[in-house]
């Protein structure tokens, strides 16, 4: 009898585990950080990695031109760090209409782009929910969509200029019509992929359109949706450097066809380092927008 008494002192009962408070709290501290100090180690790492990536690519850079004179062509690092600083030194410069420092050439090029960029958007999105909702209105489509998709953007910059007779909407047509496609397939792509049971609970409880739309469809696409808009600006901006090649008299690719005209060619290695550096900040911030909106 005191054998069974002594058992039952020393096993707890399950109720007793139950209640007892968990000791996971240091352990779950230790985890997090952890987790955090291998987060900086793999960012020190990278940032590591970047840095020596670059030293060798100056490096390869300076053997490849080491032996370029005064007047050589191909740009040096030193020619091209010495551009840098002349185009930054007083970026806000303005002493005509089409010479303007390198801000406004960046300002007039991001103008056309988010124009074209937005109207494309207005266009795509809600056609892309009508095409991915009726199936006899997409196969009807489906031939011009394919047709056109393909087509070079700049192909349309001479029809642009025979309809619209005017430079600056020239462009932002051709960025239209490069911006518009990308939108589109995403966001038919995201409407199709709704999964089927979300959309009979929306017929059983006699849904309007509207509302399925907005409350089932929208938020099960926007992942698609923003994919297409990320694609979309980030080719925008590629098609507007061509563009402005050939029309206008501000914006990067007029900046870069001067420069080759004077035969300054760090100058243009300058401006594809800013086009560049431009392009990746728009990514992240279109990549920053979409994980500031809740979506299903």
């Amino acid at each position: 009898m005191t054998r069974d008494l002594t058992l039952d002192k020393t096993i707890a009962s399950p109720a007793e585990k139950a209640s007892a408070p968990p000791d996971t709290a240091p352990s779950v501290l230790a985890k997090i950080a952890a987790d955090r100090a291998a987060l900086r180690a793999q960012v020190a790492g990278a940032v590591l990695l970047f840095l020596a990536i670059s030293v060798v690519g100056i490096g390869i850079w300076s053997v490849a031109t080491a032996d370029q004179g005064a007047d050589g062509l191909a740009p040096t690092p030193g020619g091209t760090w010495d551009q840098l600083v002349s185009i930054l030194k007083d970026p806000f410069y303005v002493t005509g209409p089409a010479s303007v420092g390198i801000f406004w050439h960046l300002v007039a090029s991001l103008q056309r782009v988010l124009t074209g960029f937005l109207l494309a958007a207005v266009i795509a999105i809600p056609l892309g929910f009508l095409l991915g909702n009726s199936a006899r209105i997409r196969w009807a489509t489906e031939p011009f969509v394919q047709v056109l998709r393909p087509v070079s953007p700049l192909a349309w910059l001479p029809l642009g200029l025979a309809l619209l007779r005017d430079s600056e909407n020239t462009a932002i047509f051709v960025i239209v019509m490069a911006s518009l496609w990308p939108i589109l397939l995403n966001t038919i792509d995201g409407v199709q992929k709704v999964n089927p049971l979300y959309m009979q609970l929306a017929r059983t409880l006699e849904a309007s359109r509207a509302q399925v739309i907005r409350s089932i469809q929208l938020p099960a696409a926007l992942p698609s949706i923003l994919t297409g808009l990320r694609l979309s600006l980030s080719t925008g901006w590629l098609v507007i450097i061509a563009a402005e090649m050939l029309v206008g008299s501000r914006g990067m690719g007029y900046f870069v066809w001067n420069q080759w005209n004077r035969l300054s060619v760090p100058a243009i290695v300058v401006a594809i380092l800013l086009i560049g550096a431009v392009g990746f900040v728009l990514d992240r911030l279109v990549v920053w927008g979409a994980k500031q909106i809740p979506h299903g």
